[in-house]
């Protein structure tokens, strides 16, 4: 009988092992297929978004307020702002996108879909089906490797105000990093305003690696600024250079206060926020200070 196994192991292309007797350079080329885009229209019915409405209320607003201490600042700039629009902020911890949902005007944070990278969020099913239904997250490629057509074109012509990070990824350090310029042409093509956010102390209170924030309740600061309008004429590299400025000075007011960060940009000293030169080590070392709790000087300081 074991002969008559390894016979027929023989000639199915294999050897007594069981192993391939074809090398695996012989064998014929077959196209990849790519992967299957995870649908996530679903988590815009009118049932999902009553459920992440309550989600967002009674569960990720009070958890992150609860082991964080957020100062908000700048939300008075939403209050003229009409139709769909682009938020953008740096982006250092997964404690950003909770605090900008729960610091948005209601009417905004219902409508408001979030930009999330596909290799991560979207990679296991269960976590596509929680970023989906919570943060109403669709798919961004980020590396270039798989044909996808993004959805951010399509929602704001249907109304949906977007969540983008530019940066792309998480900072590794906390600092700020260039944009790309995905939300700039986003915002030309289709005429829409662009609100800048700097979020500050995210990192400190979780960087990477951290799955719940530090014990504490460090203080934490999501600042608003006044929402840009692509000049007529403008480029997508100049609009972006515009947005990076804009968030740059939001950066800045936490050391320098209002008045001293407008000067800055005015007369052309403003600088990206990409830390201190040096070793890792000292980079995050400076990223991690705390911040203050006593926002009140900050503005004439």
């Amino acid at each position: 009988m074991k002969i008559v196994d390894e016979i027929r192991l023989l000639t199915r292309g294999r050897d007594w092992r069981g192993r391939a007797r074809t090398p695996r350079s012989a064998e014929p080329w077959r196209l990849p297929t790519e992967p299957r885009e995870f649908p996530t229209r679903w988590a815009r019915t009118p049932l999902a978004r009553a459920a992440r409405e309550g989600i967002r209320r009674g569960l990720l607003k009070p958890v992150t307020w609860s082991q964080t201490r957020p100062v908000v600042e700048g939300v008075e700039y939403l209050d003229t702002l009409q139709g769909p629009a682009i938020f953008i902020a740096n982006h250092a911890s997964h404690l950003d996108a909770p605090l900008i949902l729960g610091s948005l005007p209601a009417r905004y944070a219902r409508t408001l879909a979030v930009g999330a990278a596909a290799d991560y969020f979207f990679d296991a099913r269960w976590r596509a089906v929680a970023s989906a239904l919570v943060f109403n997250a669709f798919p961004i490629e980020r590396h270039g490797s798989r044909r996808m057509r993004s959805l951010a074109p399509t929602l704001l012509d249907k109304g949906w105000s977007l969540l983008l990070f530019p940066e792309g990824t998480r900072s590794q350090d906390g600092w700020m990093h260039t944009f790309r310029m995905g939300a700039a042409q986003l915002a030309c093509s289709r005429g829409v305003p662009v609100v800048p956010i700097a979020l500050r102390g995210t990192y400190s209170a979780m960087p990477r690696g951290r799955n719940w924030p530090r014990p504490g309740r460090p203080t934490v600061v999501v600042r608003y600024g006044r929402p840009l309008h692509p000049a007529e004429g403008e480029g997508t590299r100049a609009f972006n250079e515009r947005l990076v400025t804009a968030v740059s000075r939001l950066w800045a007011e936490e050391e320098m206060g209002w008045y001293r960060s407008l000067r800055a940009e005015a007369d052309g000293t403003l600088k990206l926020p990409t830390g201190p030169s040096g070793s890792s080590w000292r980079r995050i070392w400076e990223a991690t200070r705390p911040l203050a709790e006593d926002q009140s000087d900050r503005i004439w300081p």
